[in-house]
Parts: structure tokens; C-alpha cells; sequence
């Protein structure tokens, strides 16, 4: 069915406007009940992030849980991906995290995990949207559910450093740790402090009104100041949520999505652990594609979304793939993308081989890459695409860059836009052919 509730990535949008008020998550928690808890004492987790709107989003996820009879444990200030580890070793039905990711704090969401620690299959969505069609009915006062608080930060941080070789300590490391005043501020400096390293926390003090404003994985600038003014080894840049991991090098260079997964899929190689292809996006730096297939290992690209890596990955039997915004998934680790467990297993490659986090990027060549947006103004996407003179600036860019370079056009999923992306090794070429298509493209939109 048609989605009418769930996008890609949960329900989310601005509070207080469409879906995202205490009304509606009420509902949603009453419908995810009457779908998810049909065990006897069933139990769902809610973890949150740092958010101001969370508190209210939460008491109305509880009473919308509780009235269907469900029973529900408070995990309060969590990561995403921690809400999903836990969802599982705690053999809970269900996991919901109250978040907008790298969203402005005035942006919310509700998404969910299945008992395994996955995206609900589509089948239970459906069945979810279906109940919210239907009056909300409390179950009796002897069925209601009931709601507990726990404090489960340990259990996390004992997790993450499970994933790395137990031997593995970061003694003589100094590392800035930026967690964009989001779900890791209490949880991603003790990871780093447990494992030996000075750490150096920044992007830890939230309000409710500061996630991601200014620091984090989205905004890395603060990040390579105070890498360089504490002389540190490395910078981790978490965002809102703690999902996406962005590394600042000890000369204040950023490393993106595509170094760190480059860097993973040579750690994974180095310990014979890789399976199959690794899988990027159509975003994915074209530098990435060449340097893994000069070590023998087969690039895939999905469509841009961490969605559509995951459904590749399990389709395949894979256990690597990211993004270039640093949403990287390791399935042979956990099972969703965590930034926290990514940046691990760089720092575990750091010390096993001795190299700095600079001379384990420098494998990877990035081509430059330039992205442009054009409003459309009320044009369809596919009409502009498939329009010659649209076609015929990009066949004109591909035939003289040649293997070298490629030309993406893809309309914005959230926006009224079309995205042009051109990447070469030439920078030159990138500038002019970018300006070109552009040109061209507006030129077509304009009519």
C-alpha cells in the first residue's frame, strides 16, 4: 500500500506542524501497540534524543502504548543504534527512538525496530497505518500497560567496546569528541575514555535547543579547530542521534563517509573478514569505486538512502557499505549504522598497523565533486531529465571526461529540486561542465 504515515526513515517533520504533535504520536503509539504487542507482556523501548519536543513526544508514546496494553521501558537519552541493540538483547518486541537525526531541534520524529534490531518489515507498517484509521479504543484498566525507567548506558558502552579486539587499547591517543549536544553526550567520551584514550569532549552539554547547532557531523568546523588547538591525534564527529560519524585528521583535514568506509573494507581485508562487495550510494566519491577495485574488491551502488544499502547488504549476504555523510553500516558488528562502533574500527586499525588516521585516508584518491540545486518551480523532475537538450549536456560532459568523471542528475526527495552532480579528476572540467548542466537545466525549467 501507498505510505500514508511512514516515510524512508520513520515519521518525521517539523513539531507541531503535520504528523509530529502529541496528538498524533499518541495515536501512533496505540496503533504500534495494537500491532506490535500481541504477546503476553509484551515490552517496547523508547529512547529519545536530546530535543526539547522529546519529553512531550515521550508521555505521549507512553500513554498511546499503555492504553493498547503494552508495557514499556524509558531508556531516556539514548543513540538510535543503541536503542536497536538493546531492543534485541533485551527481547523486547519492539524499539522506538524519538529523533530528527541531523535535524534542527525544532524537527522531530518517531522511528521504529523490530525485535531483531531491524526496520519494521513493510507488511507491519501497513498493519500499523491501518490501525490508526480506526477509533483509538483503551484496552480495560486490568490490561492497561506499564511503564518502568532504565538506566542502560553501561550496557551500551560495554557493547561498543565489544566490537574491536579485546586487546585493543587507545593509550597515547588524544581524541576530540563532538556529540553535536545529542543522544551520545553521556555515552561516546566514555567509550573512548574506557579504551585508553585522553579524550576530549566537546558538543556535550545539550539543552534541548542546541543538537546539532553548530557541532556535530554536520557542522565539522568546530571540531577541527579544537583538534588543532589540543594538538589531538583525531577528531569523532557524531551527529543528532549518533548514527553518523564524521573523522577530522591531526592536521584538521576532514575525513568523510567514503575514507571510512574505505578505511574499514582495508581493515576488514587486512583481518580476512570482508564478505562479498561493499556497498555505496550514487553519491559515493568516484575516488572510492577505483581504490577499492585496485585491491580487488567489488563497489556496488544503491539508490542515496541508508535504507537502500541495508536491503542490499542483507539481500547479498554483505557486511559493508556507507554513505558518504558518514552513515556507515558494519552488519558483521551490529545491525543498523552506528557512528560510534564505525569510529572504533578505524581507531582499532590505527593501532593494529601503526598508521595515522591521515596515512590510512591518503589509499583512497577523492575526485572533486560538485553538487548544484535547481528549484523547479513547479516542473516534474522526470520531465526535465528526460528532456534533449538536458540529455545531450550530459552526454557531452560523459564523452569528454571519459572514464575519468561521471554526471549524476536525481531529483531531492524532500524538496521541490533537481540535484546535478558532477565528479572528475579534473577540477577544471568539474567547474565547466557543472556550471553548463546547470545552465541548461534552468534554462529547461524556465521553459
Amino acid at each position: 500500500m501507498s505510505r500514508k504515515y511512514f516515510g524512508t526513515d520513520g515519521v518525521r517533520g517539523r513539531f507541531g506542524e503535520g504528523v509530529i504533535g502529541p496528538e498524533f504520536v499518541l495515536k501512533l503509539g496505540w496503533a504500534a501497540g495494537r500491532v506490535l504487542g500481541t504477546e503476553t507482556k509484551s515490552r517496547v523501548l523508547i529512547g529519545k534524543d536530546t530535543r526539547i519536543s522529546g519529553y512531550l513526544l515521550e508521555s505521549a508514546l507512553e500513554a498511546g502504548l499503555t492504553a493498547a496494553g503494552v508495557n514499556i521501558t524509558l531508556l531516556g537519552p539514548m543513540p538510535t543504534p543503541s536503542v536497536a541493540y538493546l531492543t534485541r538483547t533485551l527481547h523486547a518486541q519492539a524499539g522506538i527512538v524519538i529523533s530528527a537525526s541531523h535535524n534542527p531541534y525544532q524537527d522531530n520524529g518517531i522511528k521504529f525496530f523490530s525485535a531483531d534490531g531491524l526496520k519494521l518489515p513493510d507488511d507491519v507498517e501497513s498493519a500499523i497505518e491501518a490501525e490508526m484509521d480506526k477509533p483509538l479504543v483503551t484496552v480495560d484498566s486490568s490490561n492497561l500497560g506499564r511503564a518502568e525507567k532504565m538506566a542502560a548506558e553501561g550496557r551500551y558502552i560495554e557493547f561498543c567496546k565489544s566490537t574491536i579486539p579485546l586487546r585493543t587499547r587507545f593509550h597515547g591517543m588524544k581524541i576530540v569528541v563532538d556529540c553535536a549536544n545529542g543522544a551520545a553526550y553521556n555515552i561516546a567520551p566514555y567509550v573512548f575514555d574506557e579504551m585508553g584514550a585522553e579524550v576530549i569532549a566537546i558538543g556535550n552539554k545539550p539543552n534541548g535547543f542546541n543538537i546539532n547547532d553548530g557541532v556535530g557531523s554536520t557542522h565539522p568546523e568546530h571540531l577541527k579547530s579544537a583538534v588543532l588547538e589540543h594538538g589531538a591525534d583525531l577528531g569523532v564527529a557524531l551527529d543528532g542521534d549518533g548514527d553518523r560519524l564524521i573523522l577530522v585528521d591531526d592536521r584538521g583535514n576532514e575525513v568523510d563517509g567514503d575514507e571510512i568506509l574505505y578505511i574499514i573494507a582495508r581493515s576488514r581485508m587486512r583481518l580476512g573478514e570482508l564478505r562479498g562487495a561493499v556497498v555505496g550510494t550514487l553519491m559515493s566519491n568516484l575516488g572510492l569505486e577505483n581504490a577499492l577495485r585496485e585491491q580487488g574488491v567489488v563497489f556496488e551502488r544503491t539508490q542515496v538512502g541508508d535504507r537502500y544499502i541495508m536491503e542490499r547488504l542483507s539481500q547479498k549476504g554483505w557486511v559493508l557499505g556507507g554513505e558518504q555523510s558518514g552513515h556507515i553500516i558494519c552488519l558483521d558488528r551490529t545491525t543498523t549504522g552506528d557512528g560510534i562502533i564505525s569510529a572504533l574500527q578505524v581507531l582499532a586499525e590505527i593501532h593494529a598497523t601503526g598508521h595515522t588516521l591521515r596515512e590510512l585516508a591518503s589509499g583512497m584518491i577523492k575526485y572533486p565533486q560538485l553538487l548544484t540545486n535547481i528549484r523547479l518551480d513547479n516542473k516534474k523532475p522526470g520531465e526535465i531529465m528526460a528532456s534533449d537538450l538536458v540529455k545531450k549536456a550530459v552526454r557531452e560532459a560523459e564523452v569528454e571526461m571519459g572514464a575519468t568523471g561521471r554526471v549524476l542528475l536525481r531529483p531531492s526527495g524532500t524538496e521541490p529540486l533537481i540535484r546535478v552532480m558532477v565528479e572528475c579528476g579534473d577540477m577544471n572540467l568539474v567547474e565547466q561542465f557543472s556550471q553548463h548542466i546547470a545552465t541548461v537545466v534552468r534554462e529547461v525549467v524556465a521553459g
